[in-house]
């Protein structure tokens, strides 16, 4: 019997690590959750984009921490219910295969909680889907079984069970790394021949991925001599033999590269989205954060007179993101800007535009405020027009100061602040001295400077790579080795250029 006044936990599984691979009702139930209780398998990103105002608490084993018991865990979403509405048990791949969440929801039945169990994606089917092994095929596999390789190996069913070999199966062997000698004797002991294809699968679906492919009868030394570790799954079957053919995950052009991003927290996540489309993995470390303008009242009082410029000039998305916040809070719309012709220092910035309906007039081959002035310059006799730049308080003064030079009245409004944030910088800081980082991204020159500030010059093995001249003579001034310039200064520009690195590199490998 349901208890009144009790919220409801939803048992979500948030599949084996990427997180495109959360489901469309996992992601709607973390949008609405008050607390996020976690595994150490979550992808961070995940509660970070669906769930980012939700209290957080991690039951996972981490960092040598030993993991609470299951009957703590049980009773810590008991007493959770009691005080919140929406709790999500937040588990990675399936919670009810080799997830425990079984368990969690017969505790919940118990106590008079309502539950509600939201499937994921399992890693015995997406890991191998990853390495390039599909755990059936018309012609090799007809069945899989799923098994633990952790269970007492004493145990009948253990013993007698899983193992016996049948052709036509493919055998999936979650959590035994521990184990895994004693998981492949077992496997042979049931009748598998010691030539049959295995693989062992590590961080599957995680850009950090690692495969090793052998013999069953050889597995354990080859995954001992390539160093993986848990958490991996032990592969088994004739499907192993398509490997070669079928891998896709690994061959991806920056797949490996661990990869810092250095943007404000509010652009990151879809720069870190197309990394890992990539193969990169994406280490978040907002160098800066964006803050409201200092002269509202001046901001508010140019916004009102949109119409009455001759050109409006963007020197970033933030500043198109700014604007329209103060036109809603007036109740106004893209219909403020009247006449005027807009213009815009990049693509980006432009596309920005384009979302609320506005079609720049004047966007430069280059991407810098040098191009812009010129571009202008090029497109109108500036002396006597009224030209309103709306940008950060930190932007560079070339741009003002070329466009008064060419005769125009220039009202040069901030209408938001770049903040330093030095928020894990000693966590990063530790990560380059091991060499753990492979490259850093700047797509600003504030990014340089709050970064050289908060984490220092020394950079381990990590190459740098800016956006523009503008940001790489930066970073050099500030002391570093700038690797890759982008030959276009936006961020499909930085991506093309790490790409034509990585893939050189790959290839040369």
């Amino acid at each position: 019997m349901t208890k009144r006044g009790t919220g409801t936990v939803y048992l979500v599984g948030a599949g084996p690590g990427d997180p495109g691979l959360l489901t469309i009702r996992a992601a709607e139930v973390l949008s609405r959750a008050d607390v996020v209780v976690t595994d150490a398998l979550v992808h961070p990103a995940i509660v970070d984009r669906y769930a980012p105002r939700a209290e957080r608490i991690d039951v996972g084993k981490r960092g040598g921490r030993p993991s609470p018991r299951q009957e703590d865990i049980n009773q810590l979403l008991v007493d959770l219910a009691q005080r919140y509405r929406v709790v999500v048990r937040l588990k990675g791949g399936d919670p009810f295969v080799f997830g425990r969440g079984g368990e969690e929801a017969e505790a919940l039945a118990k106590a008079g909680v309502p539950f509600e169990v939201v499937p994921g994606i399992t890693a015995g089917v997406a890991a191998p889907a990853y390495a390039g092994i599909p755990v059936t095929h018309r012609e090799l596999a007809s069945w899989v079984v799923l098994a633990t390789g952790h269970e007492d190996p004493h145990r009948e069913n253990v013993r007698t069970g899983w193992a016996t070999y049948a052709p036509g199966a493919t055998v999936v062997v979650y959590m035994g790394m521990m184990r895994l000698r004693a998981n492949v004797a077992q496997l042979e002991r049931g009748g598998w021949p010691t030539d049959t294809p295995a693989a062992v699968v590590a961080w599957g679906t995680w850009p950090r991925q690692r495969t090793v492919v052998a013999p069953l009868g050889q597995i354990a030394e080859a995954v001992m001599a390539a160093g993986l570790s848990a958490p991996a799954l032990l592969v088994v079957g004739d499907v192993v033999r398509l490997r070669d053919r079928l891998a896709w995950f690994e061959r991806r052009p920056l797949f490996g590269q661990r990869v810092v991003v250095t943007r404000a927290r509010a652009q990151a996540s879809a720069l870190r989205a197309r990394l890992e489309e990539l193969g990169a993995e994406a280490i978040e470390f907002p160098t800066i954060r964006i803050g409201p303008s200092p002269e509202p009242e001046r901001v508010r009082h140019a916004v009102a007179r949109l119409g009455t410029y001759d050109w409006v000039v963007f020197t970033s998305g933030n500043g198109v993101s700014e604007v329209w916040r103060y036109l809603e809070a007036e109740g106004r719309d893209a219909r403020a800007f009247g006449e005027v012709r807009i213009a815009a220092i990049g693509p980006a910035t432009a596309a920005a535009l384009a979302e609320h309906g506005l079609r720049a007039d004047c966007v430069p081959e280059r991407y810098d405020s040098e191009a812009v002035a010129t571009a202008l310059e090029a497109r109108d006799t500036l002396a006597g027009r009224r030209v309103l730049l709306l940008r950060a308080r930190e932007g560079r003064a070339i741009l003002p100061e070329r466009l008064r030079r060419a005769g125009a009245h220039v009202d040069d409004v901030s209408v938001y602040v770049i903040e330093p944030d030095a928020t894990g910088a000693e966590d990063l800081r530790r990560e380059l001295e091991a060499g753990a980082v492979d490259w850093v991204l700047f797509t600003a020159s504030s990014t340089v400077r709050n970064f050289v500030s908060a984490v220092g010059t020394r950079l381990g093995r990590a190459r740098v790579a800016a956006i523009g001249p503008v940001t790489a003579e930066t970073a050099r001034a500030c002391g570093l080795r700038v690797d890759v310039t982008a030959e276009e200064y936006t961020i499909d520009g930085l991506l093309a250029s790490l790409v034509q690195v990585g893939g050189a590199e790959r290839t040369v490998a």
